[in-house]
């Protein structure tokens, strides 16, 4: 399985940016798609995920409101719409796939089968 993110780039504090994240080859089960990001120095964080089974998205608080995580028609592509964005939103961000569900808890990194390349997100103040 491959995870194809893109759409990073470099904006201004309050402008909006819209990653994708497409899934292709030997795929076993679209369950759920998860976004992380991560910055020099710190952990990886959950951002938002989409459950292709109850079509319903799920954010972190840092983000709920400014970010929404969609699919698109063909089903295996999953949009994250990052709306007025600020400089601590700065990270390389990641998708990932879950083939199937572990546990209730979106969030957490294990739960996750494939994870993508990542792409930068660069917020200038």
């Amino acid at each position: 399985v491959q995870l194809q993110a893109s759409g990073g780039g470099l904006v201004q504090a309050g402008d909006s940016l819209r990653l994708s994240c497409s899934a292709s080859g030997a795929i076993f089960s679209l369950n759920a798609m998860g976004w992380f990001r991560q910055t020099p120095g710190k952990d990886r964080e959950f951002v938002a995920a989409f459950a292709w089974s109850s079509d319903m998205a799920y954010y972190a608080d840092s983000v709920k409101g400014r970010f929404t995580a969609s699919r698109d028609s063909t089903k295996s592509t999953v949009h994250l719409q990052m709306n007025i964005l600020k400089p601590e939103d700065t990270a390389v961000y990641y998708c990932a796939l879950r083939n199937y569900a572990r546990s209730g808890d979106y969030g957490r990194e294990d739960e996750y089968d494939n994870w993508g390349q990542g792409t930068l997100v660069t917020v200038s103040s």
